[in-house]
């Protein structure tokens, strides 16, 4: 792993080791966040499987109703009565937070005034209005559905940006403030031994000066 280039002074030193003390303690920030993270993501993966499964089912049922419904129904009848206007809704996006993470939040407003049935019960078979009935109560899950997913790809998406600041982190800064610490304090005790040998070899040559003159 490769050093900072940077002076190896004192000063310098103690600076790398607040830096990596830093470092360090974001490392484990990160790295706890990133397992709640996880842990929290598959919870909203199990939430969005069962889901899922919900709604391909009542999709399922709604659609073999409609499918009736045209079966004994001409196709003029069957437009005609769907093409009418029934019950409004509105749809109200909203936010909440996930470890810090913003996420959707989708609601349903419903409009006053409107019908589920807005056509005439003798000019369509029944099974229309049973696979009527079913999609209107299959839009709350649906909307549902669609808020799950995309928290789920948001959250997927924070996990693998908080993954590289791990790594960074790990496998790159924290090394390489550790292998220039181990330089400076190298580099350090070098200059401070070399610094006591000249000081032993001035005072040897100053005691050997001292006895010359003595003898004299």
């Amino acid at each position: 792993m490769a050093k900072l280039n940077v002076n190896p002074t004192r000063m310098e030193l103690r600076r790398l080791k607040e830096r990596l003390k830093t470092a360090v303690r974001g490392h484990k920030l990160l790295k706890d966040k990133a397992d709640e993270m996880v842990r929290r993501f598959m919870l909203v993966i199990k939430e969005n499987k069962r889901l899922r499964e919900e709604v391909e089912e009542e999709l399922q049922t709604a659609l073999r109703a409609f499918m009736l419904a045209r079966a004994v129904a001409s196709d003029d009848a069957i437009e005609e009565a769907v093409a009418m206007t029934g019950t409004g809704v509105e749809l109200k996006v909203g936010a909440s937070s996930i470890m810090s993470v913003d996420v959707p939040v989708f609601d349903i407003v419903e409009q006053e005034g409107g019908e589920l049935y807005p056509y005439s019960f003798a000019s369509v078979p029944s099974e229309l209005d049973g696979s009527i009935s079913s999609l209107a109560r299959l839009l709350p899950k649906l909307l549902k559905l669609a808020e799950v997913e995309k928290t789920c790809n948001i959250l997927a998406d924070e996990i693998e940006k908080n993954r590289r600041r791990v790594n960074a982190l790990e496998y790159v800064m924290i090394p390489q403030l550790e292998e220039t610490i181990k330089y400076i304090t190298m580099k350090l005790d070098e200059n401070e031994r070399g610094a006591t040998t000249r000081l032993m070899k001035v005072k040897s040559m100053l005691e050997e000066k001292n006895d010359s003159d003595g003898e004299h």
